[in-house]
């Protein structure tokens, strides 16, 4: 009687535990992605509060400024329009300064484009003190606080990632090929400087 031969297992040993990688798209980095997703989820909010001036001005007909002896400041918001509209070529400046190697042109322009936002804050608070009305005296009033004050504060998380961006580059972290850290930042900079320009000609300009 022959005998019947059991070929063993073969056992592969690959040293992997736990569940496969996650699939990586090779056309989109995760850090430029997760910033235009967050963009998009800001045009939604910032959205919402326009939605709420225009319903007031055309729906409600509400009279806009200037009304009951209040005004708006429109020449400082015009100044400070173009200190914002000023820093958007400074971080692109500073952003090609990234990829040519250029660390003069780096670090100037993303000092300079930080200095000029927190200039543009300073403004705008020093406004806020001197308008000569609060948030809830009407609905004119506070719908003007809600969309400038939405957009100061992304102009504050805007300064606080260029800070981060302005240490590392003074560290010498930026290279030709390796400039995420200016370049995501500079994508929510303009971003910041669009909405600006949209709601400085909604609330002071129409």
């Amino acid at each position: 009687m022959e005998s019947a031969s059991v070929a063993a297992p073969t056992v592969h040993d690959d040293h992997h535990h736990g569940p496969p990688a996650a699939n990586v798209s090779s056309r989109v980095e995760a850090q430029f992605l997760g910033m235009l997703l967050f963009i998009i989820s800001e045009i939604m909010l910032f959205g919402a509060f326009f939605t709420a001036y225009f319903f007031i001005r055309v729906v409600g007909k509400a009279e806009w400024f200037p009304f009951d002896g209040l005004e708006l400041p429109v020449g400082i918001a015009a100044v400070n329009t173009a200190i914002l509209i000023s820093s958007s070529f400074t971080m692109h400046w500073a952003l090609e300064g990234a990829r040519n190697e250029n660390r003069h042109a780096l670090k100037l322009g993303l000092l300079t484009t930080a200095l000029l936002g927190l200039t543009f804050l300073t403004i705008q608070i020093n406004e806020y003190v001197h308008l000569g009305f609060a948030i809830g005296d009407n609905a004119q009033t506070t719908v003007f606080y809600s969309l400038t004050g939405l957009h100061g504060a992304h102009v504050f998380i805007g300064l606080t990632l260029l800070t981060f961006a302005t240490i590392r580059a003074f560290r010498g972290h930026y290279t030709a090929k390796e400039h995420r850290g200016v370049e995501v930042p500079g994508i929510y900079w303009h971003f910041v400087d669009v909405m600006w320009i949209l709601v400085f000609s909604s609330l002071y300009l129409l």
